[in-house]
């Protein structure tokens, strides 16, 4: 990932924070025939296995993807990289006060990017499957007026369909954030871009500017 020094973001709690409220993330890998893939699932990063972590997700037992990862040499497991997006939005050059004096301005986008890179490994052990769905489940039905559980559906057919998928886990040895929030521009120019997004209508937008807000009111009071 372009990682300019002003957009770069390291801290390991905030990159996990973002990736947690964003858990859908893309997973891409190395096919068997030397090509790329992606598969777009809901993780669970676990921080409390040391380190920066693990993450954990489960995949169809037809998808190829753990085919490729389990033939993998065992001593060298397959490098991987799981991409989450936080909010994004577009950034209108009507946005800035700068455009009403020298007009050298232009569009551009604002988002937050997480990469962690890691190893991948397959877990086809069903209770291990059980338990990385029970607390996903847990955790995405935790807000609902009457939350699902994994005991609500008939004991035969839930081992049935666990029977049908299989466990990916990714010990995360790097991981880098990338917030782009207009720290490139004036605190006029900034303050316009969070003004406009927060008026929009667009819940995407609302939320840019507030994640906006966060990253360059410390830069703005830096004496």
């Amino acid at each position: 990932m372009y990682l300019p020094a002003h957009f770069a973001e390291n801290d390991p709690d905030l990159l996990q924070a973002a990736a947690t409220r964003a858990p859908l993330g893309m997973l891409v890998t190395h096919t068997a025939d030397g090509g790329l893939d992606a598969q777009h699932l809901p993780f669970e990063w676990d921080r409390a296995a040391g380190g920066l972590g693990v993450l954990r997700c489960h995949v169809a037992r037809a998808n190829p993807v753990w085919q490729d990862a389990a033939a993998a040499n065992p001593a060298q497991p397959l490098p991987t990289l799981v991409v989450f997006r936080g909010p994004d939005a577009y950034v209108s050059p009507s946005l800035y006060p700068s455009k009403q004096t020298h007009h050298r301005v232009v569009p551009t986008w604002n988002y937050v990017a997480v990469h962690a890179h890691g190893r991948i490994a397959v877990h086809d052990d069903p209770r291990w499957l059980r338990g990385l769905l029970a607390r996903l489940t847990r955790r995405f039905e935790a807000a609902r007026p009457a939350p699902w559980k994994m005991g609500d559906a008939p004991a035969d057919y839930l081992e049935a369909q666990i029977a049908q998928i299989v466990g990916l886990e990714i010990v995360v040895e790097r991981v880098e954030g990338k917030w782009k929030m207009s720290q490139n521009r004036t605190a006029a120019d900034q303050q316009g871009v969070v003004d406009g997004l927060a008026g929009s209508a667009d819940p995407r937008d609302r939320a840019v500017a507030e994640t906006m807000a966060q990253v360059t009111a410390p830069l703005n009071t830096r004496v």
